[in-house]
């Protein structure tokens, strides 16, 4: 990076340079020349830096005391944020900031690495509040959400003016996500790291599981671990007896770590009371990051496909009005997360075996068993889309053939399919699983996400085309025949991975990860920027 490429120069030249005072002529030509040959990278800051001072004319702007204490306080709130305000160079800026102060050392070599050095930070600081400081591509190759569409606060008379007129925090705090999910994770983030300042939550010890209506001494860890996690609102009692407080509580964090809700405590239930509090803390830290990347321009109409939480949700001007389960890919099948925008629903929707399923699931079945074909409704296409009959198939080298299910409420599709452009082959769709959705872990599918409760969001889908209403949708699935249904205006689709979720009562409740993505991100995330 430009800065620690010369900040060594710079301690060498303090040393042999006497204490003249440091022009600003002369300070704009140090930062000329320091700027250009170092500037060779593509990396979005550093461009930004060599962009801010071209435009500047190489102009020095940190040249009151003043404005280098509000940087110094600002970077010091990215802990706050999650991050490491080190990445902002904190301690470089402090100790420079104390050099600077001692006129007998100034010089326009320490004034212009000082300056660097601020502006570095502080474009750094913005750029990572609006666009994240890891970039997701890098972690998933499917990534496909652009660039955030964060305001624009990074041009240079928009950091010029809020350096010139002392409003350096203020233009942080905008740089920041506006949507109320960031604002409680900060809360959520600042709570906790006050509870982990004080020893966290007790852990509790292995043993005989523990059962409601016992009397056991690690019932009082319980009480305390709860307590102290904010999943009990208070302590009535000192007894021993797992009570009905107690039960109620560990079934409701063992609803949302997506466990058996049977209040006792075993293995599963133990462990996860057992995750740390620093590692909780690590989790939001996580989902700060991933509310950089995609909080800063939610539309307010909208459906969100929370797939770590295996829930789905409609939004409606901005309020949520509808809610179901479903059920999401398998860790090794795993739906991807991208946004695209839903165009168009299939009513009575044909199933066109996807390849991966047709070989590693249906081909093995058809070996087995040569009537599971007709049993499920299964038609054989040829290489032109013509259906040939299944017997002229040689099922151990079937070669260039397509598999259809028919349409029907038992197909695997069910009644309708919610469909949006994507290169994954994923959609949304009715299931005639309908039991799975009683389960906790619903990573049961191929990657598409199973919707309970399908044909309700079909109807808030097609409420603004009509003549769509639901007499209509009534109507044409009883004819059984398939039909494709354009909205009159697509809707964005979001397919999000969250791992922590916060109540509007503050509560913040820590999910699984189920496709083991939080520890990959967290490495990325404290790794020092370069």
């Amino acid at each position: 990076m430009i800065i620690r490429r010369i900040l060594h120069i710079a301690i060498v030249m303090l040393c042999t340079l006497g204490g003249a005072f440091a022009d600003d002529a002369s300070t704009a030509q140090y930062i000329r020349e320091r700027i250009h040959p170092t500037a060779t990278g593509t990396e979005a800051v550093a461009a930004a830096v060599v962009q801010f001072y071209e435009q500047r004319n190489f102009e020095p702007i940190w040249t009151e005391y003043p404005r280098l204490d509000q940087l110094i306080s600002a970077v010091a709130t990215l802990a706050d944020d999650g991050l490491n305000p080190e990445d902002y160079y904190l301690a470089q800026l402090k100790q420079q900031r104390s050099l600077l102060a001692d006129t007998r050392k100034e010089t326009a070599v320490l004034r212009a690495n000082l300056d660097l050095l601020a502006t570095e930070a502080y474009l750094r600081a913005l750029h990572h509040l609006l666009h994240g400081k890891v970039d997701p591509a890098s972690l998933d190759e499917d990534w496909n959400f652009g660039a955030s569409g964060a305001p624009p606060l990074e041009s240079v008379p928009t950091v010029t003016a809020a350096i010139v007129d002392g409003k350096i925090p203020d233009l942080i705090a905008q740089a920041r996500p506006q949507h109320p999910l960031y604002g409680k994770l900060l809360a959520a983030l600042a709570h906790l790291r006050e509870l982990a300042g004080t020893g966290g939550w007790p852990q509790l010890p292995g043993g005989p599981t523990l059962k409601p209506g016992v009397n056991d001494p690690r019932v009082l860890l319980l009480r305390a671990r709860l307590l102290a996690a904010g999943d009990i609102a208070n302590a009535a009692t000192e007894s021993d007896l797992y009570d009905d407080q107690l039960t109620n509580a560990v079934k409701q964090f063992q609803r949302e770590q997506y466990l058996q809700s049977d209040g006792a405590i075993g293995p599963a239930t133990l462990a996860a009371l057992n995750v740390s509090a620093q590692a909780r803390i690590d989790q939001l830290r996580v989902n700060l990051e991933r509310g950089r990347w995609l909080l800063h321009d939610v539309p307010p109409t909208f459906v969100l496909v929370d797939v770590a939480g295996y829930k789905v949700s409609f939004y409606k001007g901005g309020e949520r009005i509808w809610h179901s389960r479903v059920q999401v890919g398998k860790p090794y099948r795993s739906t991807p997360i991208f946004k695209s925008n839903i165009s168009h629903i299939t009513l009575n929707p044909t199933w066109t075996v996807p390849p991966t399923i047709l070989r590693n699931d249906i081909l093995p079945k058809v070996r087995n068993d040569p009537g599971y074909l007709a049993r499920n409704n299964i038609r054989v296409l040829n290489s032109k889309g013509q259906i040939v009959s299944a017997s002229q198939v040689d099922w151990r080298n079937p070669g260039n053939i397509t598999l259809r299910q028919d349409a029907a409420p038992e197909s695997a599709l069910g009644r309708a399919a919610i469909r949006f452009p994507n290169s994954y082959s994923v959609y949304l769709h009715d299931t005639p699983h309908q039991e799975l959705f009683d389960q906790n872990l619903r990573a049961f599918s191929s990657g598409c996400i199973r919707v309970e409760r399908a044909l309700d969001l079909v109807a808030l889908l097609l409420a603004d085309t009509p003549p769509w209403n639901q007499t209509a949708i009534d109507e044409a699935l009883a004819t059984g025949k398939t039909r494709n249904v354009n909205l009159a205006q697509p809707i964005p689709i979001l397919l999000a991975y969250w791992t922590v979720d916060i109540g509007d009562d503050g509560h913040t409740a820590f999910k699984p990860d189920i496709y083991s993505r939080d520890a990959r991100l967290l490495k990325a995330l404290e790794s020092r920027s370069l």
